[in-house]
């Protein structure tokens, strides 16, 4: 964009201070009237109306979100092919959500930075698989799953993939193994019970693997209760992200949240003493919840 100075690459920035990520985008999609009940989820959108997608991205941006996690979280070429796609529609689908991406940050915040969202096999599930990590899937047989999807979007131009939502330590030995000699940037961050993973193993072996892949240079927890987020970042060491949900329960079956709200920005303070240099939310969360975010990040600096 002429006369636009870029920001730094993302690794640099999160050693030279904290960068406020986005909130839940199908949550955002919902609210504006969306219906994302497929098991596609916000990736249905992507065939449907990608103009929507742009928009609720220019929302979080306009909120003050330096980050614009794409519209993949749920999209592989499994789930692309149940509606009647090939590979290359699929592939193609893949990249469009990082295009999408960067021109909403382009127009918005030319100086932020476009994270491709690479989540769970459970996502794929569409089950809630996702907060349990019971998939009877061993780590050959998710390295497959992942693989091709990662070189897509590696390959769409995003500034870092943002892999997130992982409940097993089978899936992170998978991703880590997958990323590892590639030269690519991610972070990785685990959806967390306290201070175990979903499917009930210490965190802690999980920061373990990831720890030996230069190609992470973030890991924590995301899509966790907001009370977890400083328990699960524990263990970890290096720049940290933290993205929790609102708090609420998921019910997969009725594809609902239950509950209330247990998201207090006022926490993001201790999610900073923790280590966290990419926070912001997750599900339930949206632009307001962000620009409360970006305000504790502001008065914290």
């Amino acid at each position: 964009m002429p006369g636009v100075t870029r920001a730094p690459d993302l690794p640099q920035a999160i050693t030279e201070g904290v960068v406020v990520l986005d909130g839940g985008l199908a949550t955002l999609l919902e609210a504006r009237g969306h219906d994302l009940s497929s098991d596609l989820w916000s990736a249905r959108l992507l065939t449907d109306d990608p103009d929507a997608i742009a928009a609720a991205h220019g929302e979080f941006f306009d909120a003050g979100a330096q980050v614009a996690t794409t519209a993949s979280y749920q999209a592989s070429f499994a789930g692309f092919a149940a509606i009647g796609l090939d590979h290359d529609e699929a592939a193609g689908l893949m990249r469009l959500s990082v295009a999408i991406a960067s021109r909403a940050r382009d127009e918005h915040r030319p100086s932020g930075w476009v994270a491709a969202s690479v989540g769970p096999y459970g996502a794929y599930l569409a089950d809630g698989s996702e907060y349990r990590g019971d998939y009877g899937l061993d780590v050959a047989g998710l390295r497959a799953f992942h693989r091709p999807r990662l070189e897509v979007l590696a390959d769409a131009g995003a500034d870092l993939l943002a892999v997130e939502t992982v409940p097993c330590l089978a899936e992170v030995e998978a991703i880590c193994a997958e990323l590892d000699g590639t030269g690519l940037t991610a972070w990785l961050s685990l959806t967390a019970d306290g201070d175990r993973t979903r499917a009930g193993e210490p965190l802690r072996d999980a920061w373990s693997m990831a720890a030996d892949v230069q190609e992470i240079v973030a890991m924590g927890v995301n899509c966790c209760a907001p009370g977890d987020v400083t328990t699960g970042l524990a263990a970890a060491s290096g720049p940290l992200v933290a993205y929790p949900n609102s708090g609420q329960g998921w019910d997969a079956g009725r594809r609902a949240w239950t509950g209330a709200s247990a998201f207090d920005p006022g926490e993001v303070i201790g999610w900073l003493a923790a280590g966290a240099r990419l926070v912001g939310g997750c599900c339930r969360i949206g632009p307001d919840g962000i620009a409360a975010v970006a305000s504790a990040v502001s008065a914290k600096a």
